[in-house]
């Protein structure tokens, strides 16, 4: 009994973040740059523009995780990924970045 008292039960959230793409290779680059401690699951919707991520709020939160998809220059709802990250994507995945969506992707 004594060991089911002390045991701590992680929290788990899921959120619906908007994150700018458009293709193939900035799902992989999306969902990759959250296979990090904390984070269970991430799965980027291309025609959407939609990430859902699950992940325990005691070892990470919606912010960070922000930050580490605009890191590898993909912007969210809060943070631009800096232009020189954002300049070496490949030519496929240079979105508008404007927010609006391309009709060629």
């Amino acid at each position: 009994m004594t060991f089911l008292s002390s045991a701590v039960f992680a929290q788990s959230k899921t959120d619906k973040i908007k994150v700018l793409g458009n293709c193939g290779t900035c799902k992989h680059k999306i969902e990759t740059s959250l296979k990090v401690p904390g984070v269970s699951s991430a799965e980027w919707d291309k025609a959407a523009k939609v990430l859902t991520v699950t992940y325990d709020e005691a070892k990470i939160n919606n912010k960070q995780i922000q930050k580490k998809v605009a890191a590898v220059g993909y912007d969210t709802e809060l943070f631009k990924a800096k232009d020189k990250v954002y300049n070496k994507l490949h030519n496929c995945c240079k979105y508008d970045r404007t927010g609006k969506t391309s009709e060629t992707h």
